[in-house]
């Protein structure tokens, strides 16, 4: 597995070295997302995934279960820090393979320390684990971990294991006809039956979580995503070492407690492969400054 991530990290070249992208930077005052998809390049893939679900179901899919999580919180109605968030992460979603999806994200207006995906590009991460944070990389490192599970279809897969089979064959082959046209987030009535009970499996997943494997993949994919696309790829190390420091009994830490592995664990893998190729992306920078400008000041909003 070691040498799997270091073949990834020599892949990575210079996408993003020394400095994160000047599309980034310029996209802070105008996005443009077409410009910024242009300029990344389109032949590096990380991994395939499987293709039985089209990816019409899958979008729909994901904004069911998405629209079931926005049902008990709701976003944050900070406008300023929910346009960074966005920025932030469609840039590192457009280092990956995925590109062609309409990748949402949201800040949760949730105290609790958590961030979680849903299949077809919906990514959030609440407002408590959020301003726990000190720079843009540590932000990135977060999201990058949440759109590696997209890229990877984990949650797709263990629904996929977690529901009735004869339920996901009736799904088979249908794709976009069983969807209403212009599903969107918040119009879980627009999925079709089927769809809509397999978002509530998809819901109920984030209770139990993923497995273990799930999680370390999304891990050592999302410090890859997070290098590639310039930031120092070591804001994820730094956010699971600022939550191993929290009491467990810290309000807000129960559920990330329940359903990831534990944080000593995470850290002891990342360290054990963050090692040689990654020490040259160590210079690229934090962003702490950026990140404070847009959130951390929220705190005092």
């Amino acid at each position: 597995m070691k040498a799997a991530l270091t073949t990834m990290a020599l892949a990575l070249g210079c996408a993003g070295c020394g400095s994160v992208s000047p599309i980034l930077t310029s996209a802070m005052s105008n996005m443009n997302v077409n410009e910024m998809a242009s300029a990344v390049s389109k032949g590096h893939q990380l991994i395939e995934g499987p293709r039985e679900m089209s990816q019409a179901d899958e979008v729909a899919l994901g904004s069911g279960i998405a629209s079931n999580m926005l049902g008990a919180a709701p976003l944050w109605q900070d406008k300023k820090a929910q346009r960074y968030v966005n920025q932030v992460g469609l840039w590192l979603a457009l280092q990956t393979e995925r590109t062609d999806l309409q990748w949402h994200f949201g800040v949760l207006d949730d105290p609790e320390l958590n961030a979680f995906a849903a299949p077809g590009g919906y990514v959030f991460i609440s407002r408590g684990l959020l301003l726990r944070m000190g720079s843009e990389a540590e932000l990135a490192g977060v999201l990058a971990h949440e759109i590696a599970h997209v890229v990877r279809r984990h949650h797709l897969n263990a629904i996929k294991k977690a529901s009735d089979r004869a339920l996901w064959a009736d799904l088979g082959g249908k794709g976009a006809s069983m969807l209403s046209q212009g599903t969107s987030m918040g119009k879980y009535k627009d999925l079709s039956p089927a769809l809509a009970k397999l978002a509530t499996a998809g819901t109920e997943l984030y209770v139990r979580g993923l497995d273990k494997g799930d999680e370390f993949e999304a891990d050592r994919m999302g410090v890859v995503i997070a290098a590639r696309a310039g930031y120092d790829p070591y804001g994820l190390p730094a956010v699971l070492q600022t939550l191993q420091a929290l009491n467990p009994s810290t309000g807000g830490l129960a559920l990330m407690f329940r359903t990831h592995p534990a944080f000593s664990e995470r850290l002891d893998m990342l360290a054990q492969i963050m090692t040689g190729e990654f020490d040259r992306f160590e210079k690229q920078p934090a962003l702490a400054a950026r990140f404070k400008a847009n959130v951390a000041l929220a705190k005092t909003r």
